[in-house]
Order: C-alpha cells, then sequence, then structure tokens
C-alpha cells in the first residue's frame, strides 16, 4: 500500500519506520530527520482540509494517525469523506481522550472500573471534590493539554491552586475550564493497547512506560521517559480487563452511534488483582510504541486496513523476545527544554537495514537538521530501542546504545526495566 503517516514524533518514526518494513511505501507528514531516511517527508498542516490534500497528493491507500489533536479535530471525518481510509477514531469518538469528564462519565454509564470522581466547572465544586476525596487526590484539566494535565496532589491546597490555575484559563485556556478531582488509586499504572474495529479487538502485549522525568519516579511528569514490552501482566488479568473495558467500550459507542475504529489505548492502575482505569487514550502511547511494534509478527500494515475498514480477522502474533526503549530528553525538560545542542553520535548511527539486524533502533522525536548537524529539536530528543531474548538482555543493549549519543545536558533515566516484583 501507500501509506501516510501523520506526526512528527518517535511514535510517528517507529510507525513509518514498521509499515516500511512490512513493505509498504510510505510518506511522513511532517515527519522527521529519523523518518526521512526510511520514509518520504512532506510538508503539510495536520489540520482535517489540509491532511486530506497531502493524502491525495501521496496518492495515499491508508492515512495513520500518530498524534491525538488531529483525532479530535475530526481528520478521520474528512478522511471518510473523502474515500480514504484512516486508522484512528472519529471525532465523536476520540472524545473518549478529548474530553477527561466524556471519558468518566462514559465509564460511569457503562459499568467500567475507574476511580471515584468529580466533574468541576468552579470553585465551589471543587472545594466539595476535595472534601470528599481528601489528600492525595488526582487533578485533571478536562482537555487536550499534550500530557501535562494531570497533577497527583499530594495537600489541598496543592489541588486548589492547580484546578483554580486550570479554571481561570491561566494554565491551559480553554481546555482547562472543566477539571476532574479523582480519587487518588494506589498501584502500579500499566497500559494495554487494542486495535478495533467497532466491535472487535486484537491485543497488542501488555506494556509498561514510565512517566516520571526521575529515577525511582521522582520528578516532575512528561510524556514518558521509557517503556518494555511485553509487561509481564497475568493472562487472566489480561483477558478480564478485554472483557470488562476494552469491548464495553466499543460496545458503548457503537450504541451511541460513534462506533471506534483505531487504536483504544487502555491506562491502568493495578492494585494486587484489582485493575481500575487511569485514562484512555484514542492513539498509540508514546515510548510504548516503539517498544511494542518490534515485537509484532507479520504484516502490521494489513492489520491498521482491516481496523479501520471494520474487518478484523483474529489476533496479533509476537516474535519471542522482549523489548526495552530508553528516552534521551533535553536539557530543561519538560518545563523549559533547550534547544539547538548537536546530537553526537547520531550522524553515525547504522543505516535502517543495519538496525534491523542489530535489533537496535534509534526512533527520532525532537530534532532537526542544521546545516550538517542534527541538533536537539524539542523536549523528547529520540528513543533508543532494543530487542533481545529477554528483558534483562533487552535493556542492557538499549543502554549500550544509548551510550553512543552525546547530548550536553541531556536527561534519561537509568531504572527503565529494572526488575519489579513479579506479578507486575
Amino acid at each position: 500500500m501507500i501509506v501516510l503517516v501523520l506526526g512528527s514524533g518517535a511514535r510517528e518514526h517507529a510507525l513509518a519506520w514498521r509499515l516500511a518494513r512490512d513493505g509498504h511505501r510510505v510518506f511522513a507528514s511532517p515527519g522527521n530527520p529519523g523518518a526521512a531516511r526510511i520514509a518520504t517527508c512532506v510538508a503539510g498542516a495536520l489540520d482535517p482540509d489540509a491532511v486530506v490534500a497531502t493524502a491525495r497528493g501521496c496518492g495515499a491507500e491508508l492515512v495513520v494517525v500518530g498524534p491525538e489533536a488531529p483525532l479530535v479535530a475530526g481528520v478521520v471525518d474528512a478522511l471518510a469523506a473523502a474515500g480514504i481510509p484512516a486508522f484512528g477514531p472519529t471525532r465523536a469518538a476520540a472524545r473518549l481522550e478529548g474530553s477527561k469528564s466524556f471519558a468518566k462519565e462514559f465509564m460511569a454509564r457503562h459499568g467500567i472500573p475507574t476511580a471515584p470522581f468529580a466533574v468541576c466547572d468552579d470553585l465551589p465544586a471543587v472545594e466539595r471534590a476535595l472534601a470528599t476525596f481528601g489528600a492525595p487526590v488526582v487533578v485533571k484539566a478536562d482537555g487536550l493539554v499534550a500530557g501535562k494535565g494531570v497533577l497527583v496532589a499530594h495537600s489541598s491546597d496543592e489541588a486548589r491552586a492547580f484546578a483554580a490555575a486550570c479554571l481561570s484559563g491561566e494554565r491551559f485556556g480553554d481546555a482547562g475550564r472543566r477539571v476532574v478531582i479523582e480519587a487518588f488509586l494506589p498501584g502500579v499504572e500499566r497500559s494495554l493497547f487494542y486495535l478495533a474495529d467497532g466491535a472487535r479487538v486484537a491485543s497488542f502485549l501488555p506494556a509498561r512506560d514510565y512517566k516520571r522525568l526521575g529515577d525511582g519516579d521522582h520528578g516532575p511528569n512528561t510524556g514518558g521517559m521509557g517503556a518494555y514490552a511485553p509487561a509481564g501482566l497475568d493472562a487472566a488479568l489480561v483477558e478480564a480487563v478485554e472483557r470488562t473495558v476494552a469491548l464495553p467500550t466499543l460496545a458503548g459507542l457503537a450504541a451511541a452511534g460513534t462506533p471506534f475504529r483505531g487504536l483504544l489505548y487502555v491506562g491502568l492502575m493495578l492494585d494486587g488483582a484489582t485493575f481500575r482505569v487511569l485514562e484512555f487514550n484514542a492513539r498509540f502511547g508514546d515510548p510504548e510504541t516503539q517498544a511494542l511494534l518490534p515485537l509484532v509478527d507479520g504484516d502490521l500494515g494489513t492489520h491498521f486496513l482491516a481496523a479501520a475498514r471494520g474487518t478484523l480477522a483474529g489476533p496479533l502474533s509476537f516474535v519471542p523476545g522482549a523489548t526495552v526503549g530508553v528516552v534521551l530528553a533535553a536539557p530543561g525538560y519538560p518545563d523549559a527544554p533547550r534547544a539547538g545542542d548537536a546530537i553526537a553520535g547520531l550522524e553515525a548511527w547504522p543505516a535502517p537495514a543495519a538496525e534491523d539486524t542489530e535489533r537496535l533502533w534509534c526512533f527520532h522525536a525532537g530534532t532537526r537538521r542544521d546545516g550538517g548537524r542534527l541538533v536537539a529539536a524539542g523536549g523528547r530528543v529520540l528513543t533508543v530501542v532494543a530487542h533481545a531474548a529477554d528483558r534483562a538482555a533487552a535493556r542492557d543493549r538499549a543502554y549500550a546504545g544509548l551510550a553512543r549519543l552525546d547530548l550536553a545536558g541531556g536527561q534519561w533515566r537509568r531504572d527503565v526495566a529494572i526488575p519489579e516484583p513479579a506479578w507486575t
């Protein structure tokens, strides 16, 4: 097929890499210097009309939408009206991610396990919620804010200040003028990903990502500093999540006339054998995608097209082993990332075919060309991913790969995929 991948991050580079490796002709819009090694990068905005024009210009037979903002803006609706298949949900179905209050109320209506919550449009409502839940407590901006709209507050004063900054528009503009207050859930976070065709799902391996900037889960929340797969979840628990979360979610959306086709991301909090949904996303996670895609066996593009057409026919299959991915971030990330520093060693990184042979990949995110150099251009700069026979070996190889690169002041976690309790 001719496939157009929308987006510019490491997730989109990984999607483009995988589709190209499976034999498809790939365009990336706008892409990045890493994606340009295996795809044709084309300029273009990500609003619905512009994407339709780009897809037509490429002759795309399938469009794969990476980031959430185009989904919430209705890019899949526009592509459908133009007769172009797209892997991703419509605007209405993407509200699962685009509105935290919609997602929580949807879960409550359909009996999907989640934390107790309150939707708040003003400070008196916030005060009532804080009186109910106490501290620690979780405060979430309702709309899309690039993964920065969640605070785990350790005091009511901290929660109140964050909620007030959201509601006033000071913190996130209109995306924060409604907040969700949730009871704090203890446990560990894990992610499950499903190809969805509106009625059926095909699950990827479970993954574990690392949200906090620093080792030991210290420091501010980020978009993700590393990931590994598989996450070693009990098979019965994985089946229970599919039965009680994924399938009821598809059924509820279909009953409302808004079937979900694309990638359903279920973020879970696990506490022993108990699980609750923290959030839904309407697209692949980053950096989990970079860890998951090397483990899929067969042609992923045909699965994407089947999901888009509502014709999923069977489960995904996987190659043996494990993957570990480690993110290199710019100095100052996440609050004030510095751009423009050269990334030593990146120009000498092996060619794509050699990456596949070595089972070691470098997926670009915030990089750009500055003359003859590759320099940092964003917060998370790249993800180094390794595949090996087991998690420990993959971890060693990923960190050895990262050691080939140098970014002045760069940040990375040193504890990605360290041994954890067996049940996680």
